[in-house]
C-alpha cells in the first residue's frame, strides 16, 4: 500500500513551476497527479508521486533549489487547521513536539527526530518512500517549511546556529542562505536545523492556551490521511536512528512508544521482522552514500553502523555482488575529498 500524504505538501508547485517555464499540467500527469487534486490541500494523494514530481520537475528545468523555492514561498497556513495549534504553543519545543504528534495530518512521509546535545537542539529530518528514491527536493522542500516553521513561532529570536543536508552541494547556494540565515553544510552525516537550546525554550509571544486548547480538540477530530502501518514507521525511524548508531531494536521501540516484544509481536504479525527492516533501509541508504561522491567508504560504512571496514565490504558485496570500491568505479561516482 502507498504511503498517502496531503496535497497540502505540494501547495505553491504550479506558481513556481510557471515561473520555471514548465508545462505544470504535463509534469503533473506523468506521475499520476493533476491540477485539480492540488486545489485541494486535504486530497490524499502517494508520497512518492509527489517526491518524483520534485525531482522530476528540477531535473527539467535546471532549477537545482526546486524544493527550497517552494518552501521559501510558503505559507505557514498551508499546513492546515494544524497550524492553529503549532502558532499558539507556548514554546518552540512545545510546537515541534506537536509537529511530530500530528505529522500524520501534516505529511506521513516524514521522519522527524529531536535530540539536545549540549547547548544545541538538533531537528533531523527524513523523507521516507516505501521505496528507495532520490528525495533532494523534498528533503529542502521540509528542512525549509521546518525552518519558516520555527521562525514563525519565535519571530526575530530564531536564530539556526545551521542546517545540514546529506547530499551534495548545488552549483549556487545562495538561495539556501538566505532562506536559513546561517551557515548551511553539505554531504553532512544528517538532514536537520540545529539551533541553540536557549531558543528552545524561550517563550512564544503570540502564545494564547485558550486557543491552543481549541485548536487541539479540532485537530484531533480531523481523518488521518492514509492508515498508519507499524511498518513503515519502524522503518521511517530507523531512517534517522542508524546514521546515529542507534537504530537498535530498543531504542526503536522505545522511539515508538512500546516495549521490544510488542514492538517484535506486532511485526510478526505483519509478517516483518526488525533484522530484515534494518538491512532494507541499510540498502537504501548505502546507494544514497554511495551516490555521493563527497561520502569516503569509511564514512559510509561508519553511517550504516559498521565499525569496521571489512564488515562494511562483506555486507555490500553480499548484497549487491561486488566490493564498494568496484561499485563505485563501475558506476562513475569515484571518492572526491572534501577541498
Amino acid at each position: 500500500m502507498s504511503t498517502l500524504v496531503r496535497a497540502a505538501v505540494l501547495t505553491n508547485f504550479l506558481e513556481v513551476a510557471q515561473h520555471l517555464g514548465l508545462n505544470a499540467q504535463a509534469e503533473l500527469a506523468e506521475v499520476g497527479l493533476s491540477r485539480n487534486m492540488l486545489l485541494d490541500p486535504d486530497h490524499s494523494i502517494p508520497a512518492r508521486a509527489a517526491v518524483h514530481l520534485l525531482e522530476n520537475a528540477a531535473a527539467r528545468s535546471g532549477c537545482q533549489t526546486l524544493g527550497l523555492r517552494m518552501a521559501e514561498s510558503r505559507q505557514f497556513s498551508d499546513l492546515g487547521a494544524v497550524a492553529l495549534l503549532l502558532t499558539h504553543q507556548p514554546t518552540l519545543r512545545q510546537a515541534l513536539q506537536m509537529t511530530v504528534q500530528y505529522r500524520h495530518l501534516l505529511n506521513r512521509s516524514l521522519a522527524i527526530f529531536i535530540e539536545e546535545v549540549g547547548e544545541l537542539v538538533i531537528i533531523r529530518e527524513e523523507v521516507v518512500t516505501e521505496e528507495s528514491l532520490a528525495c533532494r527536493q523534498a528533503t529542502e522542500l521540509a528542512l525549509g517549511v521546518m525552518a519558516r516553521l520555527c521562525a514563525s513561532v519565535l519571530g526575530p529570536a530564531w536564530r539556526p546556529v545551521s542546517v545540514s543536508f546529506s547530499h551534495a552541494a548545488p552549483d549556487d547556494a545562495r538561495i539556501h542562505r538566505r532562506v536559513f540565515g546561517c551557515p548551511v553544510l553539505f554531504d553532512a552525516e544528517f538532514n536537520g536545523i540545529a539551533c541553540p537550546a536557549a531558543a528552545f525554550d524561550a517563550p512564544n509571544p503570540r502564545a494564547d492556551p485558550a486557543m491552543a486548547r481549541y485548536a487541539q480538540r479540532f485537530v484531533d477530530s480531523l481523518p488521518e490521511v492514509g492508515e498508519a502501518s507499524l511498518i513503515f514507521e519502524v522503518r521511517k525511524a530507523i531512517y534517522l536512528l542508524l546514521p546515529m548508531g542507534r537504530a537498535t531494536i530498543e531504542q526503536i521501540s522505545q522511539a515508538l512508544g512500546m516495549n521490544v516484544r510488542t514492538l517484535q509481536r506486532r511485526l510478526e504479525e505483519d509478517g516483518a521482522n526488525f533484522s530484515d527492516l534494518i538491512n532494507e533501509v541499510r540498502r537504501d541508504l548505502v546507494q544514497r552514500y554511495m551516490n555521493n561522491p563527497g561520502y569516503s567508504l569509511a564514512r559510509i560504512g561508519d553511517l550504516l553502523g559498521y565499525s569496521m571496514p571489512s564488515s562494511f565490504t562483506r555486507w555490500f558485496t553480499a548484497q549487491f555482488g561486488a566490493t564498494p570500491a568496484a561499485w563505485r568505479a563501475a558506476n562513475g561516482k569515484p571518492y572526491m575529498a572534501p577541498a
